[in-house]
């Protein structure tokens, strides 16, 4: 869910642009307690676009934030859609990745301060599922996962699971119709990255041998594409018959300098 918050005729104006540029978005326009609707909004896990001073945007949500992990994503604008912030959660909740995809859509610029802003990430999907699950289950828990990360499956380098899901048709079409490579990880491998989790499931481990199968996946094809540390860019996600997580990973000086002597 994507809320937009705006507190001028012309912020008003540049948030029904946004409205059809992002159709999922709401917007609330002046509401009567600016600072207290901006709060529910933040705790219920909203992602937010305020267009407003930052200054404003950072008074409001002090008194409710709790850590980069578990933060929404939040943009300030300014009101001639000049300017794109991402003010929190830049890396772990997508802002920083959302912000540029928003600057594009308005043709805005996005004014990144976290670090690493000069390289491409490479985001990885991952996903598990039951046996047989259907493709339509597994496409549509993408789509939503990508809707809530601000990517596109352009963005995507690869699908990726657990080895026993190596034979998972479903998991397989899903990744050839979207020319995605897929990628099937062991045990050993998809256990280095355990300490990255957001959440760690026991009845997953004593089926599988890992905590969790589609951060697992996501994290260990991040590190090992760019060859640097691995982060969620969105926390497992599921529906009754998958789950769904991405993941980002920054290419390191080696792994550049490789590219460039190919």
């Amino acid at each position: 869910m994507i809320r937009i918050f705006a507190l001028t005729p012309a912020g008003k104006r540049l948030a029904e642009r946004l409205l059809l540029l992002q159709p999922s978005s709401s917007l609330s326009y002046r509401p009567d307690n600016f600072a207290s609707t901006v709060q529910h909004a933040f705790l219920r896990g909203e992602r937010l676009i305020l267009i407003c001073a930052t200054g404003i945007a950072v008074r409001c949500l002090a008194p409710v934030l709790v850590s980069k992990h578990q933060d929404p994503a939040v943009l300030v604008l300014d009101e001639q859609g000049e300017f794109v912030i991402p003010l929190l959660s830049g890396h772990e909740g997508g802002a920083n990745d959302w912000g540029f995809a928003v600057a594009q859509l308005l043709g805005a610029q996005c004014v990144q301060t976290t670090a690493k802003p000069y390289l491409k990430p490479i985001y990885t999907v991952g996903m598990g599922c039951e046996r047989h699950c259907p493709e339509d289950a597994l496409a549509n828990l993408l789509a939503d996962c990508l809707q809530q990360a601000g990517l596109s499956m352009a963005d995507i380098h690869s699908v990726n699971s657990i080895d026993i899901k190596a034979d998972e048709m479903g998991l397989i079409s899903l990744a050839a119709k979207h020319s995605l490579a897929f990628q099937t990880w062991s045990v050993p491998q998809l256990a280095t990255v355990e300490g990255l989790l957001s959440q760690r499931s026991d009845y997953v481990f004593a089926t599988v041998g890992v905590y969790g199968v589609a951060e697992s996946a996501a994290l260990y094809a991040a590190q090992d594409c760019a060859g640097d540390s691995p982060e969620l860019l969105l926390s497992k996600q599921k529906n009754a018959k998958a789950t769904c997580a991405i993941a980002r990973a920054y290419p390191n000086t080696n792994s550049i300098e490789a590219q460039k002597g190919q």
